[in-house]
């Protein structure tokens, strides 16, 4: 697995209920510039509509040797899944405060690019205090074991 984007954030900004993969629709120009390392997961998230997943603001900029065609970098992309688990991940989000998340986009062992995307609940402001807290106590112990 060769990692190409990563969402720090949503482990952060969420609790993360489940954590699915699915295949993603690119142009050609898209996957060279996934290739080279361009794409920007911040602020994306997907929805599940008409029987179809699709993935919103996910920011693949323009590949430059490109020449022919030119996609727009934040254009909606469809999401590769089975029909039963979009069926079962549209049940899930019918519930409030519930989102599906992009956290990770890589290359699996064949080459295909992949996205693994989690089911999050939004953190309180309380829960996100915590976290940081606990980020902190644990960073300060790790430095005092180096010393």
């Amino acid at each position: 697995m060769t990692l190409i984007a990563q969402n720090k954030k949503v482990s952060f900004e969420y609790h993360i209920l489940d954590r699915v993969e699915a295949g993603i629709v690119l142009n050609g120009d898209e996957v060279k510039a996934m290739r080279a390392g361009h794409c920007a997961l911040v602020d994306s998230f997907a929805r599940m509509d008409n029987g179809s997943a699709t993935l919103y603001k996910m920011n693949i900029p323009e590949y430059k040797s490109s020449c022919s065609f030119k996609s727009d970098p934040v254009r909606d992309r469809v999401l590769l899944m089975h029909k039963r688990e979009i069926i079962k991940l549209y049940d899930k989000t019918k519930t409030k405060g519930i989102t599906i998340v992009p956290t990770k986009i890589y290359f699996n062992d064949k080459g295909h690019i992949k996205v693994e995307l989690a089911l999050c609940q939004g953190k309180k402001q309380y829960d996100k205090r915590d976290a940081k807290k606990e980020a902190d106590v644990k960073r300060e112990i790790a430095r005092n074991l180096k010393i």
